[in-house]
């Protein structure tokens, strides 16, 4: 077994989630809103129901692996559209870090239960599952060349950098703007570029292989 392979699982996993997670969306409006009337424990609670949702889907894509989604063209066709999907994501980070703002509208304040809120949130946003549907099974395909061990280090890398950003945001809305400067927010999108359009050519690099193996 290559070990340093499976070491990289939960970094590179760590990487693309803090990536998608990064950008403004449904759930980061969710989060700044229900810190702003809680405090600083809404952001933890909302991706407490948001990994809720995520374990569950990963175990519904697990259960397809077997018989359905473990072949070389099937691991090919992911691995390329996954990397397509990457490298997009890759651009549109590295466009976005040169004029995006970390918006910190307090008045959005939806009042739900934070846990039901992180789930109902995550359903409602179409982003969530067309990432999972390319990115997350591609992911989970390759996690799982290592048995149930890699797709649990996978799994564990992904919600950390959940739990990660969103507890940052959680505490920068506690503090203050200060805390948290629209110039480093730019700095981590246009990392998590880099970081993206490298790792899809890798993704890609794979997808190939597995397509001239089939």
């Amino acid at each position: 077994m290559d070990w340093w392979l499976l070491a990289g699982v939960p970094v590179t996993s760590f990487m693309v989630a803090l990536s998608g997670a990064m950008m403004p969306g449904p759930l980061l409006t969710l989060t700044v809103g229900e810190a702003a009337r809680r405090g600083f424990w809404a952001g933890p609670l909302i991706i407490v129901g948001h990994a809720l949702l995520e374990g569950g889907l990963v175990l519904l894509l697990l259960a397809g692996v077997g018989i359905w989604l473990n072949r070389p063209l099937i691991l090919g066709l992911v691995g390329i559209t996954g990397a397509g999907f990457l490298g997009w994501m890759g651009l549109g980070l590295l466009k976005a870090s040169r004029f995006s703002r970390l918006e910190f509208d307090t008045e959005k304040q939806p009042g739900l239960n934070p846990v039901l809120a992180g789930i109902l949130m995550s359903l409602a946003n179409p982003y969530w599952l067309i990432w999972w549907l390319t990115i997350g099974l591609g992911y989970v395909l390759f996690a799982y060349k290592y048995g149930m061990g890699g797709v649990v280090l996978f799994f564990v890398g992904h919600i950390a950098a959940d739990f990660a950003w969103y507890t940052l945001v959680s505490a920068a809305v506690g503090q203050g703007r200060g805390f948290l400067s629209d110039k480093v927010y730019r700095g981590f999108l246009a990392g998590c570029g880099v970081f993206l359009v490298g790792f899809g050519g890798y993704f890609g690099l794979q997808g190939v292989k597995f397509l001239l193996s089939s």
